[in-house]
């Protein structure tokens, strides 16, 4: 482990709670990996604190943080310069602290549209459908539209699905409904937390979906969800969401340390290895 020096770099993660993060992992896997003079931590904020936390760390001279939830709206609203994809995805999961300001940027659209391609999953080939209408729904939809895919929601909360719809024009899809949808598109995406550990499941019968049909779950804790599973015993192609979670931190660890890191199969297996 490289030694650090009073020129360290140091940067984390803002969340609460922050515990089950696995992002401290990841950046140190990379620190050690690039033998770089800096380090990473999980620092547990909060919500009535979180603007304290983050002006601290800035007064502190940390390089800048990744937030979690739930906390990326807050972020958005503290931050001096916000970056066109926080903006459309009205959110912010990396903040650099640089020249005086705060500099809020979204890199989960990335991330989401990474994960495919290394999939070999076309982003632009859709229709999609998303099932969520939470912030990582407007992330996921706003990367989608930016490839050129078109893109329906369909969300528990009718509500949080129109909201999303007139932000970006998305069409609707009532909930009582998605099974029917599922036919007519080529990317089902669940981007709620239905599936993670200690949650339901995500209530989705995959019968009348296209048999061309590539399924993706944004959820990595366990590795193979129930949605996943269920996708796989149906013959269909399925992502998971691991890669994604590698691929967002690549902007913010270049951003901070100075190296654009590879995402890799030992990189995968090290993080994974957390999650068995």
């Amino acid at each position: 482990m490289p030694i650090l020096t009073g020129e360290a770099r140091v940067a984390g993660v803002l969340g609460w709670p922050i515990a089950h993060s696995r992002s401290p992992r990841l950046h140190g896997f990379w620190l050690e990996r690039f033998r770089i003079d800096g380090a990473y931590v999980p620092i547990p904020a909060r919500p009535e604190a979180f603007a304290t936390v983050v002006h601290g760390l800035h007064a502190a001279g940390f390089v800048g943080a990744n937030v979690t939830v739930p906390h990326k709206q807050a972020a958005f609203a503290l931050c001096d310069v916000v970056e066109e994809t926080a903006r459309r995805a009205g959110a912010v999961n990396l903040l650099t602290f640089r020249d005086g300001k705060i500099r809020g940027e979204n890199t989960d659209g990335f991330g989401f549209v990474a994960n495919l391609r290394a999939h070999g999953v076309d982003p632009s080939a859709g229709p999609a459908l998303l099932f969520g209408g939470g912030g990582s729904a407007r992330s996921v939809a706003a990367a989608l539209q930016a490839e050129g895919t078109q893109v329906a929601i369909a969300a528990r909360r009718p509500e949080q699905a129109e909201a999303l719809a007139a932000i970006f024009g998305l069409q609707v899809v009532p909930w009582a409904e998605r099974e029917r949808a599922l036919a007519d598109h080529a990317l089902l995406v669940n981007t709620t937390s239905a599936g993670m550990v200690h949650n339901l499941p995500l209530a989705l019968d995959l019968a009348r979906a296209a048999p061309s049909a590539t399924v993706v779950d944004i959820v990595y804790a366990p590795l193979q969800t129930p949605l996943l599973r269920d996708a796989r015993a149906a013959g269909l192609r399925t992502v998971g969401g691991l890669g994604m979670l590698l691929h967002q931190a690549r902007p913010a660890f270049h951003a901070w340390f100075g190296v654009d890191p590879p995402v890799d199969d030992e990189l995968y297996r090290f993080v994974a290895a957390d999650l068995l």
